[in-house]
C-alpha cells in the first residue's frame, strides 16, 4: 500500500461474553477496541464527501455490536471478526485492530491483555 492516510477510533467500551471459562460466558466482562482504519482519504477530501470515505460512527457501531455479540472462546477470534468486518468497507485496504481484555482471569497483578492484527483486503 503506498498511502498512509489512518482513520483511527480509540478505546471503543463494550461487555461481551468471550472466554474459555464458564464464568466469563456467564458473567461477561469489558473489551476495549482500538482500531486504524488505512485508507486513501483524498477523493474525499476533494470533495467533502462522505460517501467517499469511511464514516467511522457506523464503523464504530458494528465494533461494538460484534464484541456484545455471539460469544467466542478467544480475543484473537474476536479481533479477526472485527477486522473482517472493517474489510467490507470498500475505502478501507488494511485494518489494525487491537482488542483489550482489561479483567482477563490471570492469577497475578497486571494492567491489560491485548492483541493486535493487521489484515488487508486480498
Amino acid at each position: 500500500m503506498t498511502q498512509a492516510d489512518r482513520v483511527a477510533l480509540h478505546g471503543l467500551r463494550a461487555r461481551g461474553h468471550h472466554g474459555v471459562f464458564a464464568h466469563e460466558r456467564a458473567e461477561g466482562q469489558p473489551f476495549v477496541v482500538d482500531l486504524v482504519l488505512h485508507l486513501d482519504t483524498r477523493p474525499a477530501a476533494a470533495g467533502d464527501d462522505l460517501a467517499r470515505t469511511v464514516h467511522y460512527g457506523i464503523v464504530a457501531e458494528e465494533t461494538v455490536a460484534l464484541v456484545e455479540g455471539e460469544p467466542v472462546d478467544l480475543i484473537e477470534t474476536l479481533a479477526e471478526r472485527i477486522a473482517a468486518q472493517c474489510l467490507t468497507h470498500a475505502p478501507v485496504q488494511q485494518v489494525e485492530v487491537t482488542v483489550h481484555k482489561p479483567d482477563a482471569p490471570i492469577t497475578v497483578p497486571f494492567d491489560d491483555v491485548t492483541i493486535t492484527i493487521t489484515r488487508s483486503r486480498g
